[in-house]
């Protein structure tokens, strides 16, 4: 008997077995808003310099990804909903630090406080000299919550849009005084609008030292979280990151 049990095992030690299937890879959720050049919908689908290197981290770490473009609050719902999700364009601060797992960063964020060139006689060094003015900023961004905490009260000075592009309008068309928007973001809603970037006119700098990161689910994975940082590092490193970026940032 323990001939043959030691016949049986070398003939087994022999042959070559199949290798056990590696587990499914998850599929990663990615969910944003509309924030030109950063990411946005158009006809294609989801666009923009965020949604591109998200796709290519994605792929270099071999996982599925499916991407949403949703107004913010709802995107903010259904990234808190699946744990294998990334959250983004998503500024970096201290009351959200422990809310999500953090990958990044993606790009700096400069948001000013701009008025219509048009309209010199409007002043605004810092935000005690508002006074009866309002101040369009996107509702529940970092920046609302910025200047609520500085003290300006919604519907009275501050003008809660859903996107940047519904606040110029208001804009320009007389409804505020001021608006909040990233540099970048103000040249874009003024070629959009084919208008000239000199429409606008930086009065005031409201927050340029933070900086446009994903937030994935507290819950993710820590290896997914390693994974998609060691893509975003090496994509920097190889120099696509930079050529992406010229596309999107000139």
């Amino acid at each position: 008997m323990k001939r043959r049990s030691c016949l049986a095992l070398a003939a087994l030690a022999g042959m070559r077995l199949p290798a056990l299937a590696a587990p499914a890879e998850r599929m990663l959720f990615g969910f944003t808003e509309n924030l030109p050049p950063l990411n946005y919908q158009d006809e294609a689908g989801p666009q923009g310099f965020s949604v591109e290197l998200l796709k290519l981290m994605a792929a270099g770490a071999g996982l599925p990804l499916q991407l949403q473009v949703l107004p913010w609050q709802r995107a903010v719902q259904q990234a808190e909903a699946r744990p294998g999700s990334a959250l983004f364009s998503l500024t970096r601060t201290p009351e959200r630090e422990a809310q999500f797992q953090w990958v990044g960063p993606i790009a700096q964020r400069r948001v000013l406080v701009y008025r219509l060139a048009s309209r010199p006689d409007l002043k605004l060094a810092q935000l005690p000299e508002l006074g009866c003015a309002r101040i369009g900023v996107v509702r529940d961004s970092a920046a609302d919550r910025q200047l609520q905490a500085a003290g300006l009260r919604p519907g009275v000075q501050l003008e809660q849009g859903l996107d940047d592009a519904t606040n110029v309008r208001k804009l320009l068309a007389g409804r505020m005084e001021f608006v909040t928007l990233l540099d970048w973001a103000a040249a874009w809603a003024m070629r959009q609008l084919q208008l000239p970037y000199a429409t606008l006119q930086p009065v005031m700098a409201l927050d340029v030292a933070k900086s446009y990161w994903y937030g994935l689910h507290h819950e993710a994975e820590p290896a997914l979280v390693r994974r998609l940082q060691a893509e975003l590092d090496a994509i920097k490193r190889d120099g696509r990151y930079d050529k992406l970026r010229q596309r999107y940032f000139r």
